[in-house]
């Protein structure tokens, strides 16, 4: 079940690391650009007590007893969009077996993997997959969390043990989770069941607030949460109004899909006279908490009117490029100031780098065109600095928190870039972000600090964690159960 904040205070006493309280590094994203000399001081709390550029590094390390970083500092992504079971579906759909292959397709293969997941075997899974974002930079994971029941539909006799999974593998590797369950109710616009392997993922909106209310009330360190609401094709409208009304009072994200597939929205004119972005704005549901995760398939005056609401977009592009969803107007999202970040989705990419180049490719083969993201006459030349500084500003809103990025009030989470990564070697400091994003193939981050304290460290040419050998075979175990039992 979900554990007592006395459970989590325990816990966290006897895990606790030594925090430095301060960090002093040459080149630090600072404001949206690079800035030098900067010190960083963390207070007890885990969150950046002040932050500020200019400081020599013999006063940092005399005055404040700095740690100094060993390379450029950026700020973490919230990871906005994940689905933890699906790490043990990656790169087991690239086979096709008849005369066309798609979205749909791939999620009804998908779905013998979806039920036949355990909790325990969750817990192994998500522990692997926290891993590998904190790895790929990602501090944050937003979980887009709906295997709710047993696969029969039965519930287990905690209702909450594939919840607790996901915040057990959370706390193990020292990640934030924003868990995010799910309403799921019904096949389709025209089907208002469930079809039997879909009947895992049944909830209603009581089900979503309450757990969602519960994991706030604990008030568990890096642990917060939201609701999410699957698909305007799997919830009535009845049931997005009924959720929304019971979260009235409630600052927490309200995450959902959209648009992601162009039979999605045939379906939802159909049953609508409405595109799925144009009813949601015109049902009036949307503000700054909601997330519109995909919204792939959307015309110039359904992005316009997300952007008046104050809502977000969340985009995959290395799912969305994996499962052949199309292009989404990025150039206009981030042109509109709509609140922009990136998930990793199904998990065949799990770091950001990787999610930002693509996103950009997309545009650039599709347009024919260069730098498409870039916008030299609102101050971004850079397409790299653009997409990154969009991404962090978006990320506290993604994930339910205050704040994000290295500012202080927030929290301590940032990333130590390996200086002998061979993109950065000799790159002038004005250009290592492009670098990073466009140039890198090896892996680049040395160090990743959550809270102000280390959970990730540059050994043997690799990132590295505590846990990491206990993770991986725990997660080796639990693919022979699912795939070779």
């Amino acid at each position: 079940m979900i554990q007592t904040q006395a459970q989590i205070q325990a816990q966290t006493q006897t895990q606790a690391v030594e925090r430095p309280t301060a960090f002093w590094a040459a080149q630090a994203w600072i404001e949206g650009r690079w800035q030098q000399n900067a010190l960083l001081q963390v207070g007890k709390d885990g969150h950046w007590l002040a932050v500020k550029a200019g400081v020599p590094q013999a006063t940092a390390q005399t005055q404040f007893g700095a740690t100094v970083c060993a390379g450029p500092v950026l700020p973490s992504l919230v990871n906005a969009h994940s689905h933890a079971f699906q790490r043990a579906f990656a790169g087991m759909a690239e086979t096709r077996h008849s005369g066309a292959d798609h979205f749909w397709s791939w999620r009804d293969r998908m779905y013998a993997v979806a039920n036949r997941v355990t909790p325990s075997q969750l817990r192994a899974i998500a522990a692997q997959l926290y891993l590998e974002m904190l790895q790929g930079g990602y501090t944050q994971v937003c979980e887009f969390h709906y295997l709710h029941r047993s696969p029969s539909g039965a519930p287990y006799s905690d209702p909450h043990a594939m919840s607790a999974a996901l915040i057990e593998a959370a706390q193990s590797v020292g990640i934030g989770l924003t868990l995010l369950p799910v309403l799921y109710e019904r096949a389709g616009f025209a089907a208002p069941q469930l079809r039997p392997d879909q009947l895992r993922f049944e909830s209603n909106p009581q089900f979503a607030s309450q757990l969602c209310q519960t994991v706030n009330l604990a008030k568990t360190p890096l642990i917060n949460a939201g609701v999410a609401v699957h698909s305007l094709r799997a919830a009535s409208p009845a049931s997005i109004h009924a959720l929304r009304g019971l979260l009235a009072h409630e600052n927490v994200p309200i995450h959902i899909h959209v648009a992601e597939q162009t039979a999605e929205v045939t379906d939802c004119l159909g049953h609508t006279d409405q595109r799925p972005v144009q009813w949601l704005a015109a049902q009036g549901l949307l503000d700054a908490r909601w997330q519109l995760v995909h919204a792939t398939h959307t015309t110039a005056a359904e992005i316009d009117a997300v952007a008046a609401s104050g809502a977000g977009v969340v985009i995959c592009p290395s799912t969305e490029g994996n499962l052949g969803d199309g292009f989404t107007d990025a150039a206009h999202w981030l042109n509109a100031g709509v609140g922009f970040t990136v998930g990793s989705d199904s998990h065949v990419s799990r770091n950001w780098r990787e999610e930002l180049r693509w996103l950009e490719y997309g545009q650039r083969l599709n347009l024919r065109q260069r730098n498409v993201c870039a916008a030299p006459q609102a101050g971004f030349a850079d397409t790299a600095h653009r997409l990154f500084d969009a991404a962090v500003r978006g990320s506290a809103a993604a994930a339910g928190l205050p704040l994000h990025g290295i500012v202080a009030g927030a929290r301590a989470d940032f990333l130590v870039l390996d200086a002998q990564c061979p993109a950065l070697l000799g790159m002038p400091p004005a250009h290592t972000l492009n670098a990073l994003v466009f140039a890198a193939d090896t892996p680049a981050i040395a160090q990743v600090y959550v809270a102000g304290a280390p959970v990730i460290h540059a050994g043997h040419g690799l990132t590295q964690h505590a846990a990491q050998v206990q993770i991986k075979g725990a997660f080796v175990l639990a693919m022979e159960q699912l795939h070779h039992g």
